[in-house]
């Protein structure tokens, strides 16, 4: 917050100045994503979240990461809120806890709860095909691999798909859809690099199109898994944007400003970042500490060709808070109801089952770990043990490429965010140093 203050010789009463302090704090105490409370007040130890701040310092003075802010929320209340290291911009700025971040996968989430309003709102139903809305998903081929018993040459052919993609398919990744950057099937990868929505030179970069080329382009390619069958990581949340857009006749960016963004005044989050926010965007390492390879982020300067749900999204770690707050409050905050709180339990439950088949497994995925299952856009975690990490059942989360992380625990009413730029192969152990480190500091 920046106060000017012109020079005049005026006369303030102690009533006046009395008014004028309340006025500045209560500005302050509104710049917080939410109100702030003592560690202990809400059953947790400071002394033991400054073990969480020493290792952060840590490794940011081991140049392992630029900086990061990480907030932590129970009952409500903002217990932890920290900025550490820098932003990457020159002149060597400092992080800071109103830094803006690309948050790439951390989108979904905000997506699939925008696409879950119009369910609320009686437009789209989990049991509709996607080519009710997008007609370009009509009819989809399945490219189906084989291996010659002698040669071990992979081959490819087509065939009809079994049935076609649906709603829920889309929401918990079992479209039979994939991601160029990830999948082996060639037809697939060729197909989504002719519909320029995989970019091998810019990882998970689907922003340059425009919405129905990207509609077209992904609806005409192949399928990689017979829908309904398989959990794949994929453009399917991408997908999901259309829809949104489709039936709301908005584009994706507007209505969530709208129906969420607004609401839970999330106010830098959105689809690129202004130039009056430009000094605030926090950068990557030029290259990976770990492997020396370059890193690589998407442009987020200026208003995309599309609003890519799957992982074209900014914002900072307030905001984010704030919609994992509503999110564990039941899909309201401070009067702002964005979802009902059966809508929000059908989302953070497993829609997996024992019949999807989860050789990829989505808990390996993100946290390099068994344990967990999948909702309607959230990692979902299946009872409190199992998974090698802290944690309860029913607890939902996902991260993001350049290395941020969300979770909100609601046995423990808790919420957490990590903000940082570093698309390293470390993601994974970073998350589950921050699950470790906040769930020690709960005492009570």
């Amino acid at each position: 917050m920046t106060v000017n203050l012109k020079k005049k010789q005026i006369s303030c009463k102690p009533s006046l100045l009395m008014a004028g302090a309340a006025l500045f704090f209560a500005q302050s105490a509104l710049a917080q994503p939410l109100p702030k409370a003592s560690p202990e007040s809400v059953g947790m130890s400071k002394e033991r979240l400054a073990v969480l701040t020493a290792t952060m310092k840590q490794e940011v003075a081991s140049n392992r990461l630029p900086g990061a802010v990480v907030m932590v929320a129970r009952n409500g209340k903002l217990v932890y809120s920290e900025a550490f290291g820098k932003t990457g911009q020159a002149g060597g700025a400092d992080m800071k806890e109103d830094s803006i971040f690309r948050i790439y996968s951390m989108t979904k989430p905000l997506v699939s709860t925008a696409l879950m309003m119009l369910v609320e709102d009686g437009k789209v139903q989990l049991t509709d095909p996607v080519s009710k809305f997008l007609p370009a998903f009509k009819s989809p081929q399945v490219s189906v691999p084989s291996i010659h018993p002698v040669s071990g040459a992979v081959t490819f052919k087509l065939v009809p798909a079994n049935s076609e993609p649906t709603i829920q398919d889309l929401l918990r990744h079992t479209s039979g859809m994939a991601y160029g950057e990830l999948t082996a099937n060639t037809p697939v990868k060729e197909a989504y690099t002719k519909a320029k929505v995989f970019l091998p030179s810019i990882p998970f970069d689907a922003r340059g199109v425009t919405p129905n080329e990207m509609s077209d382009g992904v609806g005409k390619a192949p399928l990689a898994q017979q829908p309904g069958t398989t959990w794949e990581y994929s453009l399917s949340v991408d997908i999901q944007g259309r829809v949104v857009e489709a039936v709301s006749g908005k584009r994706l960016n507007d209505f969530m400003n709208e129906r969420m963004f607004g609401p839970l005044k999330m106010k830098d989050t959105g689809f690129h970042v202004p130039p009056a926010n430009a000094s605030r965007l926090a950068q990557a390492f030029d290259k990976d500490p770990l492997t020396g390879a370059a890193n690589v982020l998407i442009d987020v300067s200026k208003v995309p060709g599309n609003d890519s749900g799957g992982a074209g999204g900014v914002g900072t770690a307030g905001d984010y808070m704030r919609y994992c707050q509503a999110m564990l409050n039941g899909g309201s905050l401070e009067g702002a109801r964005i979802l009902s709180p059966s809508t929000v339990r059908l989302m953070t439950a497993d829609h997996l089952g024992t019949s999807i088949n989860t050789t990829t497994n989505p808990g390996q995925l993100l946290l390099g770990t068994h344990g967990y299952t999948f909702g309607l856009g959230f990692l979902v975690r299946s009872q409190d043990g199992i998974a090698p990490v802290h944690g309860s059942a029913g607890e939902f989360m996902w991260a993001g490429f350049a290395g941020t992380f969300f979770w909100a625990e609601p046995k423990e009413k808790l919420c957490a965010v990590y903000m940082t730029q570093s698309p390293s192969p470390l993601r994974a152990s970073y998350r589950r140093l921050m699950k470790n480190l906040v769930s020690q500091a709960i005492v009570n």
